[in-house]
């Protein structure tokens, strides 16, 4: 199944993400990944939602959250040239020796060290979702205390959304 991104200009009141996911969820679709947040203009926030389906179905809930009345602008990004990326918090559990090798791991995937404590190492790390993945697999051998992924966050390469 296809995972479509999909942007929203929304504008700020209570109640519109509730209104949006659950059109999106009593349509039977899952929102994989979900992030918002405020635009230049403070009345306005973008969010950008991941959600696995096929094109002629998303199609036709990208028009309904289009008539939703504070939805601005609704916009399919996943067959239109775009730029994404998610961020990535992890801290690890580490003995001094480890640390080194973690630190380079993270400095060869361009993240960084927020702090290395005597037993563990936190690091961060943007990219896109499989630049991500990669990092996580690398990070199989040492014990992962906590993480947080962000998930998608996306922008057409020309034009507004």
């Amino acid at each position: 199944m296809k995972k479509h991104i999909i942007t929203a200009l929304v504008e700020n009141n209570p109640g519109v993400l509730a209104r949006l996911v659950g059109l999106i969820a009593g349509r039977g679709y899952n929102i994989e990944t979900l992030n918002v947040g405020p635009t230049g203009d403070p009345t306005v926030s973008r969010m950008t939602m991941q959600v696995p389906g096929d094109n002629r179905v998303l199609e036709q809930v990208t028009k309904q959250l289009a008539k939703l009345v504070d939805v601005i602008e609704v916009t399919d990004l996943t067959s239109t040239p775009h730029f994404n990326q998610e961020c990535l918090l992890i801290k690890l559990t580490s003995t001094q020796e480890q640390h080194e090798e973690i630190m380079s791991l993270a400095k060869r995937f361009g993240g960084n060290v927020l702090a290395a404590q005597p037993d563990a190492v936190i690091v961060q790390l943007t990219g896109d979702a499989r630049h991500i993945t990669d990092f996580l697999a690398l990070l199989a051998p040492y014990k992962v205390m906590d993480f947080s992924r962000s998930g998608i966050i996306a922008m057409a390469k020309g034009g507004r959304s």
